[in-house]
This record gives C-alpha cells, structure tokens and sequence, in this order.
C-alpha cells in the first residue's frame, strides 16, 4: 500500500531498513508534440554537505564509487508509461558518513530551448521496494513550478540507521546540475 505524501511531509521506512535496496522513480509528462529531457540526479551529503563532486550519481556518473546508489540511464523526452529515470539505492550498502541522499531534477538546456517546469505535468518521485516491487511512497509534484528550470524533488534521510523519505518540491532556477550541486556544499 503506497503512502501519498504532501509536500513537507516525512515518513519512515521500515521495510526498507538496513538490508533491503529499493528504486526511486522520477516520472513526468508534457502537451501534445512536446518532448522534455529532464535529468535525475542524487547528491550523497555528509553532515548535511555535499563533500566532493565523486557524490554525485548523475548521467555524468551513473554509479556512486560505493556501489550503493546508480543511475539506470537517461530518458531524453518524458512521457505518461511510468517512470522516465530511476535511481536504485541499495541501503545496506550506503557508506555510514553519508546521512543524507537528496534527490533532484533539472530539465537539460531548459535556458537554451526556454522549457520550464510550468509546462510538464503529472510529475512526481516514488519509492518503490525493490525486493516486492512494491510502491511505498509516491509524491505528487502539483505546485506551479512555473519559471522553475530545476527542482530539489525530495530526500532520504538516516537517523540511527532508520532511513525516512522527506517530499521536498523545491523549484529553482538552476541551469545544470552543477548549479544545484553548488547548493549542497
């Protein structure tokens, strides 16, 4: 049974304590005859920081060096058939100085080709477990994001080896992944 989040809301894991590896999904689509390539990324924080650029799971670098979170690939336009990137998040092996794994979103060359996250529609985040295949958590991204270039989706978050998902939605006005990046260090 999937938990539908509003933004702000934080909700623990329990099945997905300490052993278990689960998929976050990124969905969105756009209008007739629009194409949007947005790109998921995951920033590994310490102390609440993002460390050094090796944190960053992203088209760049699909696979962290620790093996615990990677990057499925890249979907260049979006669509209504599920999710359009994934990033897998194995917990067990999440090295212990990472407290923080935060999830966002950037629509690539947005500036360039004047695309803003006004014009997609039914986006959201999941959290699906990937021993079952259940949903566990689902966040609709249902603000107007109008002008919004990029978004800080949502995090999870490790209390005493307890991981919560947080539902964020922040929009910004980030350019590239590197802009978003520099908001973490």
């Amino acid at each position: 049974m999937s938990i539908n989040l509003k933004k702000g809301q934080k909700i623990a894991l329990p099945t997905l304590k300490g052993s278990d590896s689960f998929v976050v999904g990124l969905g969105w689509s756009a209008g007739e005859n629009e194409s949007f390539d947005c790109d998921a990324s995951a920033f590994l924080l310490t102390d609440g920081k993002l460390k050094v650029k090796e944190d960053i799971v992203s088209l760049v670098s699909l696979k962290h060096r620790s093996g615990s979170v990677i990057h499925t690939g890249d979907d260049m336009t979006g669509g209504d058939n599920g999710d359009c990137e994934q990033i897998r998040v194995l917990l067990e092996m999440v090295p212990p100085q990472y407290d923080r794994i935060v999830f966002v979103v950037n629509i690539y060359r947005a500036l360039f080709t004047g695309q803003h996250f006004g014009m997609i529609d039914n986006a959201y985040i999941r959290i699906v477990d990937e021993r079952t295949s259940d949903e566990v958590v689902r966040f609709n991204l249902t603000d107007d994001y109008s002008g919004m270039t990029a978004m800080i989706v949502g995090q999870l978050v490790r209390i005493d080896n307890t991981w919560s998902f947080v539902a964020i939605g922040e929009g910004t006005g980030d350019d590239s992944i590197n802009q978003l990046a520099d908001r973490f260090f």
